[in-house]
C-alpha cells in the first residue's frame, strides 16, 4: 500500500505457550488498510434502533412465494442501504483532497468472511435493482468470495460498505473505514427489546444500526440523515419490495 505503517508488535510479547498462524496475503493486506484508515482517517459515529416487526412480517410473505429464490435479511439491509444512499448522495462520496466527490452510482460492498479472511465483494447499482435481483447476485458474490473465485472487479469501487454480524449475537458494532469510502454501516442482531408506543409499553423485534463515517467528507447532520432515511425503509418496508 505504500503506507509505511507497520503492523508489527512494538512490545515485548508474552513468552506462554503459542502457535503462530501465518499470515494470508488477504489478511496482510486488510490489517494495513485498517490501520491506515484508523490512523489517517478521522472518524466519527452514529447509532439508532430500528423496529423491525413489519420488515420480518413482509419479508415472511415474500418468502413464502419465491421457492428457493429466499431473500435474506442481508439482501434486505443491502437494498434499503442502496435506497437510503441514493436518498442521502452526499453520504455516498469520498474524500479527495480537494473536494468531496459524490458517486451517481450507489455500489455497496457486502463484509463476507472467508478463510483466507474477510472480503467485500459489491453490488452495483444497488438502488436500481430489486430486492429480487440484489439476493440473486449477492448470493453468488457470497459463494464465489467462500471459494476464493472472486475477480477484482467483484471487489474493488464500492462507495458503502455494510457489516451484519447479527447472527452471532452481537448488538451493534462501530467498524473500521474501508478507504477511500466515507461511511460503513454495521448491522447488529435482532432482538425482543420493549418500547413505548402510543404510552403503552410494548415488546417489538428492535434491531441497532451503527455508522461510521468520514468527517472530512460527511458531517454529523449527513450521517444523521442517512441514519434517518434508512430507518424509515426499514420500518415502513414496502418499498423495499418494490
Amino acid at each position: 500500500l505504500g503506507s509505511g505503517l507497520s503492523n508489527k508488535a512494538t512490545t515485548p510479547l508474552p513468552d506462554s505457550p503459542h502457535v503462530d498462524e501465518p499470515l494470508t496475503a488477504m489478511r496482510r493486506v486488510t490489517a494495513e488498510r485498517m490501520t491506515m484508515s484508523k490512523q489517517t482517517v478521522p472518524h466519527f459515529y452514529l447509532e439508532l434502533s430500528c423496529s423491525v416487526e413489519d420488515l420480518l412480517a413482509r419479508r415472511e410473505r415474500a418468502n413464502a412465494v419465491s421457492g428457493a429464490n429466499a431473500i435474506t435479511i442481508n439482501d434486505l439491509f443491502v437494498r434499503a442501504v442502496g435506497l437510503a444512499l441514493a436518498n442521502v448522495p452526499l453520504a455516498n462520496s469520498t474524500w479527495t483532497g480537494d473536494a468531496v466527490r459524490i458517486f451517481e452510482s450507489v455500489d455497496v460492498a457486502v463484509a463476507v468472511s472467508t478463510p483466507s479472511g474477510l472480503v467485500t465483494p459489491v453490488v452495483r447499482a444497488v438502488e436500481t435493482k430489486t430486492v429480487q435481483k440484489i439476493a440473486t447476485e449477492l448470493r453468488d458474490l457470497t459463494m464465489r468470495a467462500r471459494k476464493g473465485q472472486l475477480k477484482p472487479g467483484d471487489y474493488t469501487g464500492g462507495t458503502c460498505t455494510i457489516s451484519n454480524l447479527g447472527m452471532f449475537g452481537v448488538s451493534s458494532l462501530f467498524a473500521i473505514l474501508n478507504p477511500p469510502q466515507s461511511c460503513i454501516l454495521g448491522f447488529g442482531n435482532i432482538e425482543p427489546r420493549p418500547v413505548v408506543r402510543e404510552q403503552r409499553v410494548v415488546v417489538e423485534s428492535m434491531m441497532t444500526v451503527t455508522l461510521s463515517a468520514d468527517h472530512r467528507a460527511i458531517d454529523g447532520k449527513t450521517g444523521a440523515e442517512l441514519l434517518q432515511t434508512l430507518k424509515k425503509s426499514v420500518e415502513d418496508p414496502e418499498a423495499l419490495f418494490e
